[in-house]
């Protein structure tokens, strides 16, 4: 063998693992834009089962046009200066996607829930995904040129992408959101994905010059800032994100709002209002937090133990532990225990418990006078947290005389399947079950907050005279005054069935209660404030 044809195996097998390193690379990103994906459209569109069924839809739809036109492509073209141009161009198209977000999600978000999720997910991580989908064709035309143990070498190829997928997926989920803003990582990927198709040309083809095209993303991040918005609403009201922060389980923000005398506090995950103060009086200045603290206390001699499921803003824990109620809190998510601590100078008495509520619920022994339920995700509460099997759990978890008090988004006129099924269900546990509308129903077409509180025993009658006194904001103390203790009962023969873990549609047929809710953050949030991703 001459030293020419030795220099040029040494390169083939130099160019075989720089190929199979980009196999892994490519996989691994594929992920990382996909698991991205919901911090991008979550907050407009809720985390829910819409958005991971459009999310993976579009990833499965562009990565097989990719297949497609890139093993069209690889018959034509099959050189590697082509393969690495289109990796080249997959990068690009990651790292505009901070900068076209905006008038992509502004354009999409009228098409509602379901179709505006999909097109915003196409439009947004479409064009990346294809030309990542191209790369698996070209690897494979190229090494079959050359090679003739072409199933092995292909093999290897499918086994590294596959890796490379489970390292992004869990890179993503267990490091990356935690420590970095969404916008960073977008240019990361992108910068990777650069630096990787001009390793080929600098490094295999001499090309010199190429090398400065890694300036790109580098200059695109120089036009990228990081302050917070604080903005100047119509009104004159100032609005100001105070504390952002991506962690696993969603996108916590802390937005404080100003207008002359009046400045409040609102807490919001994935865009949705987990709470809200009046920071001149620490009061709530939503209704449903005076519900769930104050009908309790009517309905019950004594009060001594709480647990809150769902630690939000943590107004409702707070006002038990003024009461002198020990309160146990359960969330899944640690971030919002430090946020409520150091925003909303929430403390409990009890234990602070960072986990899911369905596993704490099975191997918690512990009873309480008191259960409150207010749990939200994708913008209703979970459907494992509202079967037959979940409310079973939480029936145990209460004392002889306790309560089960839940915060549900319900429909109590028009599609009410869900609202309804909610109610069977829980009266399938319990032998009472009382519906409180946390405002007048006519006002707002029956869609609202309702707090259900239930117990076993007989019925029993609300006396607000053996209640705690407390203030009531200004922003609520109407609803409050007008509301609280006005039942609601649905007719005999309205509609539902009985939630189960092995059927619980609730994701589905609460779609245009959702929707509602979407459309209320969209009308009543500052588009800059749910753009921001740090």
């Amino acid at each position: 063998m001459t030293t020419k044809d030795t220099n040029q195996c040494a390169r083939s097998r130099w160019m075989l693992g720089y190929l199979m390193l980009t196999a892994m690379v490519c996989g691994a990103l594929v992920m990382v834009v996909e698991v991205l994906g919901s911090r991008v459209i979550g907050p407009f569109f809720g985390v829910s089962l819409f958005i991971w069924t459009s999310l993976i839809s579009v990833t499965l739809i562009s990565l097989s046009l990719g297949y497609a036109i890139g093993g069209y492509l690889a018959d034509r073209r099959a050189t590697a200066e082509f393969l690495f141009g289109i990796i080249l161009l997959a990068g690009i198209a990651v790292i505009i996607i901070p900068y076209v977000k905006s008038p992509v999600l502004q354009f999409c978000v009228p098409f509602g829930l379901r179709f505006g999720s999909f097109a915003s997910t196409a439009i947004l991580f479409g064009p990346s995904l294809i030309l990542l989908g191209c790369v698996s064709p070209y690897l494979i035309k190229i090494t079959a040129k050359e090679l003739k143990n072409i199933g092995q070498i292909v093999g290897g190829f499918y086994a590294l992408s596959t890796v490379g997928s489970v390292i992004g997926t869990v890179v993503t989920g267990f490091v990356l959101i935690a420590y970095m803003g969404v916008n960073s990582i977008f240019h990361l990927v992108g910068t990777l994905l650069v630096i990787l198709a001009l390793g080929y040309f600098v490094v295999f083809k001499r090309i010199w010059w190429t090398a400065t095209l890694v300036l790109i993303p580098i200059v695109m991040m120089a036009f990228t800032t990081d302050t917070m918005p604080d903005v100047v609403m119509n009104n004159g009201t100032r609005v100001s994100l105070v504390a952002s922060h991506d962690s696993y389980y969603g996108n916590l923000k802390v937005v404080d709002y100003r207008y002359q005398d009046v400045h409040t506090r609102e807490m919001m995950i994935d865009g949705l209002i987990q709470g809200g103060v009046d920071r001149n009086t620490g009061e709530s200045i939503y209704t449903y937090p005076y519900f769930m603290a104050y009908l309790p206390f009517a309905l019950a001699d004594k009060i001594q133990s709480c647990l809150v499921i769902g630690l939000g803003a943590g107004i409702v824990p707070k006002w038990y532990e003024q009461q002198g109620v020990r309160t146990d809190v359960v969330d899944i998510n640690p971030a919002v225990f430090d946020f409520a601590r150091i925003y909303f100078g929430v403390t409990v008495s009890g234990d602070e418990i960072q986990e899911d509520a369905r596993y704490f619920l099975q191997y918690s022994d512990k009873t309480y006078d008191v259960v409150v339920l207010d749990v939200f995700n994708g913008d209703t509460t979970p459907g494992h947290l509202l079967s037959l099997e979940a409310l079973r759990l939480l029936e145990k978890r209460l004392t002889r005389q306790g309560m089960l008090t839940i915060n549900l988004a319900g429909s109590l006129y028009k599609n009410t399947y869900m609202t309804a099924s909610v109610v069977r269900t829980l009266k399938t546990v319990f032998d009472q079950v009382d519906i409180f509308p946390t405002a007048d129903p006519e006002k707002t077409g029956g869609k609202l907050n309702l707090v259900i509180l239930a117990y076993n025993g007989s019925e029993r009658t609300l006396d607000f005279d053996q209640a705690p006194d407390f203030k009531i904001s200004s922003f609520a103390r109407q609803d409050v005054f007008n509301n609280i203790g006005r039942r609601f009962y649905f007719p005999e023969n309205t509609p539902s069935i009985i939630l189960m873990d092995d059927y619980n549609p609730i994701d589905f047929f609460d779609a245009e209660l959702k929707e509602n809710v979407r459309k209320d953050i969209l009308e009543n949030t500052e588009w800059d404030i749910l753009m921001y991703s740090g």
